[in-house]
């Protein structure tokens, strides 16, 4: 497997691991403590990759919503 694929494959699986954090963030409240980093440049890119996950988790939400696959009970 080539250096681009690697780089794609392991960003699918950063992006799949923001979307579990986002969907555990909606249904029970808990969320990452970005406090705990000391770099503010960190704080600030982990922030924003935890909402990359929740904008993924909200058009995923959105798009099976609006499938007739799925039905809310």
């Amino acid at each position: 497997m080539t250096f681009f694929g690697k780089a794609v494959h392991v960003s699918i699986d950063l992006i799949l691991v923001s979307t579990c954090l986002a969907g555990l963030k909606r249904n029970t409240g808990l969320t990452p403590k970005l406090d705990t980093f000391q770099n503010l440049t960190v704080r600030e890119y982990m922030a924003k990759y935890l909402s990359l996950g929740e904008s993924v988790y909200d058009y995923s939400v959105a798009t099976c919503g609006s499938s007739a696959y799925f039905v809310r009970k």
